[in-house]
């Protein structure tokens, strides 16, 4: 696959830098890293985004998460690894992830379990990596990125 823009980041610098702090405001709210890259990794795999799939792959093992973790991301409802509260955000990466593929995008059912683990404060730091990654994916599938390519 060739892409077919070579370096968004120097092509429109701004928005990039922008989108990534949006991105990284995200951090430090109070939601596990490690959750928020679960999250982030399972909208990836949703949209099909192999640089992003490959980026947060690497990032969580490099931050001590477990092959069988990331292994079983996909299949997080079946698989026995993670914690109540990490399926909650996984099920709200989902939903947020697929808000054309449903009536009720984001169903208070999922949005009650995210809320009985997080506070309204790590909530909105969920819906903002999502929603960013959500974007980047958009952009690296639309311009065609290539995983592992740095440009």
């Amino acid at each position: 696959m060739q892409a077919r823009i070579d370096n968004m980041m120097s092509i429109n610098g701004p928005a990039v830098k922008a989108l990534i702090g949006f991105a990284r405001s995200a951090e430090g709210q109070g939601v596990p890293q490690q959750t928020l890259q679960l999250a982030v990794l399972r909208a990836s795999q949703i949209n099909g985004c192999s640089v992003c799939v490959d980026m947060h792959t690497k990032e969580s093992l490099a931050a001590g998460e477990t092959t069988e973790r990331l292994f079983a991301v996909s299949a997080w409802r079946d698989a026995p690894y993670f914690t109540e509260a990490e399926r909650a955000a996984l099920a709200l990466a989902e939903a947020v992830t697929r808000i054309g593929d449903q009536s009720d995008p984001v169903p208070d059912a999922v949005w009650q379990a995210a809320a009985a683990h997080y506070d309204d404060k790590q909530l909105t730091a969920l819906v903002v990596a999502i929603s960013a990654i959500n974007s980047f994916n958009r952009i690296n599938v639309a311009t065609r990125q290539v995983a592992g390519w740095s440009g």
